[in-house]
């Protein structure tokens, strides 16, 4: 059964810092492509970075770059997604994905190619 755990949200400043976790079950991280997306209230579900163990580097989404790094911890089967330079419009429930690659990882960043989510955690900014 695939299981995917998001923790580390919680209340920051503006432009702290925090990092998200989250811990899969059930797979091995190679043997799909892994997400983060974040939603905001009001606002569709968007594509944060994604990456594969047959791209050469995650791809992050305008907002995240520069500010945001994956990682990932294949002994723990846990990726992180490391949040810097935080800023108010960052406020969201972020969540962790599953999904079959199929495609270059940029392209299929997108919330409905992904079948498997964990129960999301919430990352508040604000001062």
């Amino acid at each position: 059964q695939v299981q995917l755990v998001e923790s580390g949200g919680g209340l920051v400043q503006p432009g702290g810092s925090l990092r998200l976790s989250c811990e899969a079950s059930g797979f091995t991280l190679d043997d799909y492509a892994i997400g983060w997306f974040r939603q905001a209230p009001g606002k569709e579900r968007e594509g944060v970075s994604c990456f594969s163990s047959s791209d050469g580097s995650p791809y992050y989404a305008d907002s995240a770059k520069g500010r945001f790094t994956t990682s990932r911890d294949n002994a723990k089967n846990t990726v992180y997604l490391q949040m810097n330079s935080l800023k108010p419009e960052d406020t969201a429930v972020y969540y962790c994905a599953a999904g079959f690659k199929w495609g270059p990882i940029q392209t299929m960043c997108v919330a409905p190619y992904f079948r498997y989510w964990g129960q999301g955690t919430q990352v508040t900014v604000s001062s």
